[in-house]
């Protein structure tokens, strides 16, 4: 993998991908919010910050995502819904990829093997959902996963060695997740990037459209 372009990339695994794939010899181009004013919410940001760039990237990866937006924390019941909570958490999960999403067409090589990567979660996995809670984020990840399946459609028209996908990185011990880590076993970002980058690395186009694990599993829909 020689280019990279990572979104999120101040966050602890989206800095620790970096790390290790400019350690690896990629050229990395990082774009974050708190360096680089990139504000994946808005549509005029992310349009500004991509039709900035002319490189074409072997992988492009959103290692964006919160569980906490504006104080609003994770719902134990849907009875907690607050709608303006809701839309918080769709606009960061969702939208945002989305509209990088739709930038890839002209950020990805055609003549060769390219990946665009989100990072979901488990959680988003509705056959997976036995636990109940968490209604905004588990909805917006949800949401994400299809706009990937989606995604993956249509770019295999034209790039028809693109791999679209969403992956689940595990839990990782960064500031996203320390108060809700409880006894999970959690990893290190540095062990997170290394898991994300072998499974990206071993996907091909049938795989296009699907949701990965970090130990390269699918995760149900």
């Amino acid at each position: 993998m020689k280019t990279a372009l990572v979104i999120g990339a101040s966050g602890g695994i989206g800095h620790a991908v970096c790390a290790r794939l400019t350690g690896q010899g990629a050229l990395v181009t990082p774009l974050s919010r708190s360096v680089d004013g990139f504000d994946l919410t808005d549509s005029d940001s992310v349009d500004r910050a991509l039709a900035a760039i002319p490189d074409l990237f072997d992988l492009i990866l959103v290692a964006t995502g919160a569980l906490e937006i504006n104080g609003a924390t994770p719902e134990k019941t849907v009875r907690s819904v607050s709608a303006q909570a809701m839309m918080d958490q769709f606009a960061l999960n969702a939208v945002g990829p989305a509209l990088i999403l739709r930038h890839t067409p002209r950020l990805l090589p055609r003549d060769r093997r390219a990946v665009f990567a989100v990072l979901s979660a488990r959680v988003g996995s509705i056959g997976d959902n036995r636990l109940g809670g968490w209604v905004s984020y588990r909805a917006s990840k949800a949401a994400v996963n299809q706009i990937i399946r989606t995604g993956a459609i249509e770019l295999s028209r034209t790039h028809a060695q693109a791999i679209c996908v969403a992956l689940h990185p595990g839990t990782v011990k960064t500031e996203f997740t320390q108060k809700y880590l409880g006894r999970h076993p959690a990893v290190t970002p540095e062990a997170a990037a290394k898991n994300l980058l072998n499974v990206v690395s071993k996907l091909t186009p049938a795989d296009s459209g699907g949701f990965f694990d970090w130990a390269g599993k699918p995760v149900p829909w």
